[in-house]
């Protein structure tokens, strides 16, 4: 099943990239590229996903970035022309061409901009290039709190998904998923196969790998995106010889996620792939119209607004114990929404003279989480 993948997108982390020492590993880069360019020749197309520019500025400048977040981003300016002129010219030794994409929560949370970035990265695909896609640090707001990716397991699932991949490959300093710590447990044994990421699976993470903003949580939540996206997804050791060429040989290798349901692509990007501008908190009514029968929104099962939201934007859905279980497109303003909360539809023209809608949310710009 994974040999079939056509599209691919991979992933490769941060400290899979250098050294003990902190420094790029050209060893590892060129055997990835290697593997990859052996893809590529036998047809298929492959994206990139890469961390790493901020440790590898950090590293040149000699800088702590972790003292502010200029820093940070002075750090990330310098890195990213040191790492994309790598993969440039490691692939131009197997005569693939290759284009930088630098992202921002913006280009997706905007959705006219996030159909013009698809379209971008499907002809670049189609003319045989190799996008190297990594999140822009170097312009990256700080006061960002509620964004669709902060760190690039999750940019990375995202790619994966809104540009229809067959196989997103998180390429860690991991083997894969184990059924407990294996730094704490020298018995802890590693999952093959996954097939849900439920609540079970997720509780088996642990948090960020030194020198990198992800870590198994971030994965697991990467995996979840893709699989509800009909896609596989899998993490595997870079630090093992030549574990792409491996995967492609259907070696166990790694911990494979498999595809559950399928989201519509409009509904993905209102799940994943967009900025939540605020909060919505619905009553058990509401709740079980919204989960169980499929219902759309009304104002009388709102009881509480949060955040400063227009009509259009995405906001989260919870529930009275503080649970977010949905996210929408919402037909009102924040503002609208704290006006009409607990009214019945025929009266918000009356409050607001005026009526957009009956629904603040209707089932189809509804996403259950």
């Amino acid at each position: 099943m994974i040999n079939d993948a056509n599209r691919i997108v991979f992933k490769f982390g941060t400290n899979i990239l250098r050294n003990e020492e902190g420094e790029i590993s050209l060893t590892h880069m060129y055997s990835f590229i290697e593997d990859i360019s052996l893809l590529r020749k036998k047809g298929k197309e492959v994206l990139v996903v890469t961390s790493g520019a901020v440790g590898i500025g950090a590293k040149k400048l000699g800088v702590d970035t972790s003292q502010s977040n200029v820093l940070k981003q002075a750090a990330a300016s310098v890195g990213q022309q040191i790492l994309m002129r790598i993969w440039q010219d490691g692939f131009e030794k197997y005569g693939i061409s290759v284009a930088q994409i630098l992202v921002t929560e913006d280009d997706f949370s905007n959705r006219k901009k996030y159909l013009s970035l698809r379209n971008t990265l499907s002809k670049l695909l189609e003319l045989g290039i190799v996008p190297i896609i990594n999140q822009n640090d170097a312009v990256l707001p700080s006061e960002l709190v509620h964004v669709c990716f902060s760190d690039n397991d999750k940019l990375s699932a995202i790619v994966a998904s809104k540009l229809d991949a067959d196989l997103l490959v998180m390429v860690s300093d991991i083997d894969g998923l184990f059924d407990k710590n294996p730094k704490e447990y020298p018995d802890a044994k590693k999952i093959d196969v996954v097939e849900e990421v439920n609540s079970k699976i997720e509780k088996l993470a642990s948090g960020a790998s030194a020198g990198g903003r992800g870590g198994m949580v971030t994965k697991l939540s990467a995996a979840k995106v893709v699989n509800l996206s009909g896609l596989y997804a899998m993490i595997v050791n870079g630090k093992k010889p030549r574990i792409i060429k491996r995967i492609f040989e259907e070696e166990n290798v790694g911990t494979i996620f498999l595809p559950n349901k399928i989201l519509s692509h409009k509904k993905r990007w209102i799940a994943y792939a967009t900025n939540i501008m605020g909060e919505i908190t619905v009553n058990a009514g509401a709740k079980s119209a919204l989960i169980d029968k499929q219902k759309s929104l009304l104002a009388v099962g709102i009881t509480g607004v949060k955040g400063d939201f227009k009509a259009g934007e995405i906001v989260s859905i919870f529930d009275e114990e503080g649970g977010e279980f949905a996210r929408a497109m919402v037909n009102y303003s924040s503002d609208e929404c704290r006006k009409i909360m607990g009214a019945h539809s025929h009266e918000i023209e009356k409050i607001l003279g005026y009526k957009g809608d009956d629904d603040v949310v209707i089932k189809d710009n509804l996403v259950i989480l």
